[in-house]
């Protein structure tokens, strides 16, 4: 019985490691493995240089970006402030002269605006260059007021409050507006009254021979 289990316990040994194999074991193995190093990659992606490319980058990108943005914005709102076709038809006037007798007013509306046309006479020309300069309260030539001594065009609007003045009307010959009593001569100057300018010259040429007018 004795010699059975000596047997079995010497042919269990082999199967069975020691504390002192399985110690051996786990140092070598420990002796073996190498950490991994990554020293090199922390490196790069904390280089200065890098970020602050990468930063300057980002901001210059969206700078781009709100450039074409606001540009876009611009481009819009100066196309909704454009002008239509049918406000555009009516910036300018055309009068045909050849309807309007010499020693005549006509009147005409541009842009909401009433527009004082004459066809002055020889002597209502005389009479306007023969006006010294120092009795008027706004000094203007005739001449720098016309293009042609024998057509007069000017903004029929008060200077004073905005009233519209009564042609071939007042003190001197000319336009009278009832409202303050402001006077103004055959050239549209101011002689009289609380006005203190002479009344407006707006833009306009003469076309096909000066048989037409184009206000605006």
């Amino acid at each position: 019985m004795l010699s059975l289990r000596s047997s079995l316990r010497t042919s269990l040994k082999p199967l069975v490691p020691s504390a002192r194999m399985l110690s051996g074991s786990a140092v070598a193995a420990k002796s073996t493995y190498r950490t991994p190093n990554f020293g090199d990659a922390i490196k790069e992606n904390n280089d200065p240089d890098k970020g602050r490319s990468y930063a300057y980058f980002m901001v210059g990108s969206l700078g781009l970006l709100s450039s074409v943005g606001a540009k876009s914005t611009v481009d819009t709102f100066v196309s909704s402030m454009t002008a239509s076709a049918d406000v555009l038809a009516i910036a300018k006037v055309e009068v045909s002269l050849a309807a309007i007798p010499e020693g005549k007013n006509v009147v005409v509306k541009w842009q909401g605006k009433p527009v004082f046309i004459r066809h002055r006479t020889a002597a209502e020309i005389q009479e306007a260059n023969a006006v010294p300069l120092d009795v008027l309260k706004d000094p203007q030539t005739d001449a720098e007021r016309v293009k042609d001594p024998q057509w007069l065009v000017m903004l029929g609007i008060c200077t004073h409050l905005g009233c519209v003045p009564i042609g071939e009307a007042g003190d001197f010959g000319g336009w009278f507006c009832p409202c303050h009593g402001s006077h103004y001569d055959i050239s549209g100057r101011v002689r009289k009254g609380p006005a203190p300018l002479n009344l407006e010259i707006p833009k306009y040429e003469f076309e096909d021979g000066e048989k037409k007018l184009i206000v605006g």
